[in-house]
């Protein structure tokens, strides 16, 4: 059974609802899981500029609407 501090050593991303509707951004690791992905690939196609990525200060985040259109230009 994990103790509290193998639980807490959970990262914030991993606990949250990715399909929340309120939220205008999901990070990497969110978006990763929703394509079906691994994380690295998500990270290595944001690099190559194929997932829609806003850095801001040192966080990568996926903006929904453009990671939607892009899915939906692609289908």
């Amino acid at each position: 059974m994990p103790d509290e501090a193998s639980a807490s050593a959970i990262a914030p991303e991993q606990t949250r609802p990715v399909h929340d509707d309120s939220r205008l951004t999901w990070t990497v690791t969110e978006a990763a899981m929703l394509l079906g992905i691994s994380r690295a690939s998500a990270y290595e196609a944001a690099h190559r500029g194929e997932l829609p990525v806003r850095v801001i200060g040192r966080r990568m985040l996926v903006p929904r609407v453009a990671l939607l259109r892009l899915l939906s230009e692609r289908s």
